[in-house]
């Protein structure tokens, strides 16, 4: 089922300059400009990417302000990426929905308060006392241990585990096959051996937290892990024992944070980033990907490279590896150039 370029403009909040030619044209979906057709909306977000848009076949295109010689209908929005997400949503695809109520093949503990709304999945686990909050969803295979609450509009997808004493607040996004409340990797080498140290914490995850698929969020050893409001982890992403996350941060894939690290607010960890433990990452502090992350920083950095630096000193070091072969080679030249002279002198001496 499509909407007309005009009610997708009215949907937008969009202005439609020349709005007389096109605005009767079905759109039934979205697509980048290079892959869309006649019956597509594509967007873009600056001026680079207008000239791909020139070639689109798309029948109308999302844009921040009115492109000249444009021959199809423009959508001008106050911003590209709130209308993408709009109509992305309103080009999902319709799944089946949730079935509310428990599934029959669900096994429910003693003492569990599940509110209105709630849907819980076939062969899902709920343990002794588990309480879960107005219209959370709960997908199949997924397992909630002993005196876990759950907020209200969560959702947890197939085979999430929680593990025992885990809280999780309101409009919670959990994707498939991670875990939050898995016991630390914190040992004691005692008489020879490796012995776990016990983890009787627990873990908090604050309002509106996403996390992705086949991450893991260890349980504290005492007080709790913590992961603050807002904040966005990606896929395979390893949270150790009692780190503080602060709210509104951005964790992307493979970042390994360890235990007892402290991050402030808004910090953004990209790709395979690495932090030693019992550190602290200021406020508003930026890491590029695959930095490593051996002591505590300010707040507002923006680091690079491994140990981390500045981004701007490390911008430097890369620019000077990448000479050390042209360098190499000088230094061969001149190495065989005072051999030379040295043989010279060394003639000149004996005659």
């Amino acid at each position: 089922m499509g909407v007309t370029v005009g009610q997708l403009a009215e949907r937008l909040g969009a202005e439609v300059p020349d709005a007389g030619t096109g605005l009767e044209r079905e759109i039934t979906g979205i697509k980048p400009a290079e892959a869309a057709g006649g019956s597509d909306v594509t967007f873009v977000t600056d001026a680079r990417h207008e000239e791909g848009l020139a070639r689109s076949g798309a029948g109308a295109a999302i844009v921040p302000k009115p492109i000249d010689g444009l021959a199809i209908p423009q959508l001008v929005v106050k911003d590209v990426n709130v209308a993408l997400i709009e109509t992305l949503n309103l080009f999902a695809p319709k799944l089946k929905p949730a079935v509310e109520g428990v599934d029959p093949s669900a096994r429910v503990g003693v003492n569990v308060q599940l509110g209105e709304g709630v849907c819980i999945g076939p062969h899902v686990v709920l343990e002794d006392n588990v309480q879960i909050g107005t219209g959370s969803l709960i997908r199949g295979g997924c397992k909630i241990g002993e005196n876990t609450r759950i907020g209200t509009n969560c959702r947890l997808d197939s085979n999430v585990v929680v593990y025992h004493n885990c809280v999780l607040g309101s409009h919670v996004i959990i994707q498939a096959n991670s875990t939050v409340g898995s016991v630390g990797f914190g040992y004691a080498f005692v008489d020879g051996a490796h012995k776990l140290i016990p983890h009787n914490g627990g873990v908090i995850i604050e309002d509106f937290v996403e996390i992705g698929a086949n991450s893991c969020v260890d349980r504290a050893k005492f007080g709790n892990t913590i992961i603050g409001a807002g904040t966005k982890i990606d896929n395979l992403v390893q949270i150790a024992h009692n780190v503080v996350v602060g709210k509104c941060c951005l964790i992307a894939s493979q970042v390994g944070v360890a235990g007892s690290c402290r991050l402030g607010d808004g910090v953004v960890l990209a790709g395979q980033v690495g932090l030693a433990d019992n550190i602290e990452i200021g406020a508003g502090t930026m890491v590029g990907a695959q930095a490593g992350i051996m002591s505590s920083v300010g707040a507002g950095e923006k680091l690079a490279w491994t140990p981390a630096l500045n981004h701007k000193e490390a911008i430097r070091v890369v620019a000077h590896i990448l000479r050390l072969p042209k360098l190499a080679r000088e230094l061969k030249r001149l190495t065989a150039k005072v051999e030379q002279l040295e043989a010279a002198e060394n003639d000149k001496a004996r005659g």
